[in-house]
């Protein structure tokens, strides 16, 4: 059996699964998920298209929040010089009509920086509820995976049963005389054991 590590890597490099999210798995659990992950290849596929829809956001989130911080330094960088503008409007008076419009200016890109903000705030929120969404579908595709581990049992369960009935009323028949009937029994017996 691989170490944790090892079957971490694996998930990371067949699926994309980063080694932080299963971390609390256990080796076993692990190892389950790479063979239920190869055998199920849509699952698998889904895996992959979560991952990389989870990297999209996080790399959307990184952008828009470098986006957001860079234009509040801007902001603040443009109010601090909208006050000093302010405050060289009283010294200089000979020199209002070009302070009037650098502060007019100024104003205008205070504004546009402020809607760029919400703008910036409103998609930060439109991506937490896609990522919101992404984890409801998550955990629903786990509660669907338990079901048919669930399921997958009591169907071994029940053809476990059939062939131990089945075993049992083959050695019941093979008591009898009739060879012809017994070298069928055999055949059918053989047959079902694989």
């Amino acid at each position: 059996m691989s170490s944790k590590s090892e079957l971490q890597t694996l998930l990371k490099d067949r699926y994309g699964i980063n080694k932080n999210i299963t971390q609390s798995l256990s080796p076993e659990d692990c190892e389950n998920l790479l063979i239920f992950l190869s055998n199920q290849p849509s699952v698998g596929r889904l895996v992959k298209s979560f991952v990389e829809k989870n990297g999209e956001l996080s790399q959307n989130n990184r952008y828009y929040g470098q986006q957001r911080s860079q234009a509040e330094r801007k902001l603040a960088q443009l109010q601090a010089e909208y006050h000093q503008l302010e405050q060289s409007i009283v010294d200089q008076e000979k020199a209002n009509a070009v302070l009037d419009r650098r502060k007019n200016v100024l104003s205008e890109e205070q504004q546009a920086l402020e809607e760029e903000i919400k703008r910036l705030t409103s998609e930060n929120q439109s991506l937490g509820s896609k990522v919101q969404t992404l984890v409801t579908r998550n955990d629903e595709l786990i509660e669907a995976n338990d079901r048919l581990k669930k399921d997958n049992k009591e169907l071994k369960n029940v053809v476990d049963q059939i062939r131990l009935r089945l075993a049992r009323d083959t050695k019941m028949l093979l008591q009898y005389e009739d060879s012809e009937i017994r070298k069928a029994l055999i055949r059918l017996f053989r047959w079902t054991l694989g």
